[in-house]
């Protein structure tokens, strides 16, 4: 009977062994299942499995069912740290990608704000240098004679660039190219368009008086008395005011 105590005695003294064995296991098998490992807890179950090797190659002597029962459990928890092993090396991976994908974005957004905006004054500079061409080149025709090419330039120049600073000019030469042509209805049209919507254009006291001209043209010695006497009201000082006097004069309303 005290050989049958004797021999029970360490595996009563064993039996606490498989408890934390088991609890070693189960945090593994958690973490596994969280799929959110740290090194900290990867550390913690390597320290575990350490101590569970050195207790089994202490118990070489016992019961060898507890030998056999701790190697599966510890052949168990080293699947576990093979797979958190995995598990942290994914972890890494990434981190260090989306660390990298971070220094590029940076690097990337710093390089957007270093580079210099567009120039706004650049490009009004470029929009004007198509608009000042467009412009000499209706403007050569007007010079060369050519009424045709004139008057097509400066309708398309004006359709374009309505806004442009040169409208008003624009709009008076090509009353002289229809005046030219011999349109003067048409001239008259144009140039009552410059007087009327820029009065205080450079343009405008030249285009009353040419306007007076073209009604001549056409018989309109009233209508063309109007447009000088206007020349005279409105831009007494203008050169043009001494020779609208002089028509005036000729057609006796002087």
């Amino acid at each position: 009977m005290h050989e049958t105590r004797e021999a029970m005695a360490p595996r009563e003294r064993a039996r606490p062994a498989p408890a934390w064995i088991r609890a070693a296991c189960a945090i593994g098998l958690a973490a596994l299942c969280a799929g959110c490992v740290t090194t900290a807890e990867f550390r913690k179950l390597e320290r575990r499995v350490i101590d569970m090797q050195r207790e089994r190659g202490g118990a070489g002597g016992a019961d060898g069912g507890r030998v056999a029962e701790m190697g599966a459990q510890i052949d168990a928890l080293q699947r576990s740290l093979n797979e958190l092993q995995g598990r942290l090396e994914v972890v890494e991976h990434r981190t260090e990608e989306a660390l990298e994908e971070a220094r590029s974005a940076r690097s990337q957004a710093a390089q957007v704000q270093s580079a210099p905006a567009p120039d706004g004054e650049a490009v009004a500079e470029a929009a004007e240098s198509e608009e000042v061409l467009a412009y000499r080149d209706a403007y050569g025709r007007w010079r060369a004679g050519d009424s045709g090419a004139c008057i097509d330039r400066f309708t398309k120049f004006l359709q374009t660039y309505p806004s442009s600073d040169y409208a008003d000019d624009a709009t008076y030469w090509l009353a002289d190219c229809y005046f030219k042509q011999g349109n003067f209805s048409a001239a008259v049209l144009r140039f009552d368009d410059v007087a009327r919507q820029y009065p205080g254009g450079n343009k405008a006291a030249d285009a009353l008086y040419r306007q007076g001209e073209a009604l001549l043209r056409m018989g309109h010695g009233k209508a063309a008395g109007n447009a000088f006497e206007r020349v005279l009201r409105d831009y007494p000082d203008s050169a043009r005011a001494p020779e609208a006097k002089k028509q005036l004069d000729l057609l006796g309303s002087g």
